[in-house]
């Protein structure tokens, strides 16, 4: 069986998804987390609500996708010019900054994401593993610091991995409250630190 949530093929479902993303987005953006209501994202994406549950069984999936297209947007920007950085380390922290800064431009639409990221149970399983690869993929540009990238090794994807999940664990600390916005950054400073040596 196929995933629920995966590319559609035809230009009219993915106009359609789009707009349930668009929408999704621009709720988030105004109202965090509760504002995004399956409802709502159906009236504002032009489609009926059995649509939209075909597409996104529930809110947590809608998100997280959202959540995937928004580092789609990330890794699209970091590949189409050099990483600033004279080591993997200065290369990571600068695009981790980067997206963390624009991140917390937006606290509604990070906490939304960040928020259903964590929430996510076994039912989002290929849509967290799809944000997860892309993470690896602009993680993993940055340490490289090119597009010319050789196979990564067992090793390589599990230290990038563990940056992704410190960075995200981080932004939740910021988005809930229990963690100031310049933390965020010197946790991740450490973790890239370490972890690149």
């Amino acid at each position: 069986m196929t995933s629920m949530t995966e590319t559609p093929g035809s230009n009219a479902q993915r106009e359609r998804r789009r707009r349930i993303l668009d929408a999704t987005l621009a709720l988030a953006n105004k109202g965090g987390f509760d504002a995004v209501q399956m409802r709502e994202v159906a009236d504002d994406a032009d489609v009926a609500l059995g649509t939209l549950y075909r597409y996104f069984p529930s809110k947590i999936h809608l998100l997280v996708t959202a959540l995937g297209r928004e580092f789609d947007r990330v890794h699209e920007q970091s590949r189409s010019r050099q990483v600033p950085g004279d080591t993997p380390h200065e290369r990571v922290m600068h695009v981790l900054g980067v997206t963390t800064k624009a991140m917390q431009k937006q606290p509604q639409l990070t906490e939304a994401l960040t928020r259903a990221f964590m929430f996510a149970d076994a039912s989002v399983a290929d849509e967290i593993h799809d944000v997860g690869m892309k993470l690896t993929a602009i993680i993993t540009h940055a340490i490289e610091g090119t597009d010319q990238i050789g196979e990564p090794t067992e090793e390589d994807t599990a230290i990038v991995r563990v940056i992704g999940d410190v960075w995200l664990s981080a932004l939740m600390g910021w988005v809930t409250g229990r963690t100031p916005a310049d933390e965020v950054t010197r946790s991740m400073d450490v973790a890239v630190r370490l972890l690149l040596r």
